[in-house]
C-alpha cells in the first residue's frame, strides 16, 4: 500500500463567504491555488486541508444526496492541538464567529477536548492528548 501524502476533507457549504470568514476568525489561512467562487481550501496543517465547496459545486462530485448537517451527521473532523488552553481558545473563537456548541468539554486525564459546529452544522472536535498518560484497561 502506498503512503498518503495529503488529506483533503471536502465539505459542502451554503455560503462560501460566510464560511471563509468563520475559518479566518479561527486563524486559518487559505490556499489561493484552490480557492475561487465555488470553493475555498482551508490550510489546517502542513498536509491537511478542508475544501469548502458550495453545495451545487459539491454535488458535481457525487450522486448521493447532501445531508442536512444541522440535523444529521456523517463525520466528525478532529483536530489535535498542543494544549488544553489551545482547545478552549479555538472553541471560543468558533463560538464568537457564529459557530454553535456541539458537546460539553470532556477530560479523560490523558485527553481533553471540546467540539463545535461550523455555520453549516459540520462538527469539529478540538482535542489535546498526552499519550504518555494513556492507560489501557
Amino acid at each position: 500500500m502506498s503512503t498518503v501524502q495529503q488529506i483533503f476533507v471536502n465539505l459542502p457549504v451554503k455560503d462560501l463567504d460566510k464560511s471563509k470568514k468563520f475559518f479566518s476568525h479561527l486563524g486559518f489561512k487559505f490556499n489561493p491555488q484552490f480557492t475561487d467562487e465555488n470553493a475555498a481550501c482551508v490550510i489546517i496543517g502542513e498536509n491537511i486541508f478542508a475544501m469548502l465547496l458550495l453545495e451545487k459545486f459539491f454535488k458535481g462530485f457525487t450522486k448521493k444526496q447532501i445531508i442536512d448537517s444541522s440535523k444529521n451527521i456523517e463525520v466528525i473532523t478532529a483536530l489535535q492541538v498542543n494544549s488544553k488552553k489551545e482547545v478552549d481558545e479555538m472553541v471560543h473563537k468558533a463560538l464568537e464567529a457564529g459557530g454553535k456548541k456541539s458537546n460539553d468539554p470532556f477530560d479523560h486525564g490523558w485527553m481533553y477536548g471540546w467540539s463545535f459546529q461550523d455555520p453549516d452544522g459540520h462538527m469539529w472536535e478540538v482535542f489535546y492528548g498526552d499519550i504518555t498518560k494513556f492507560k489501557k484497561d
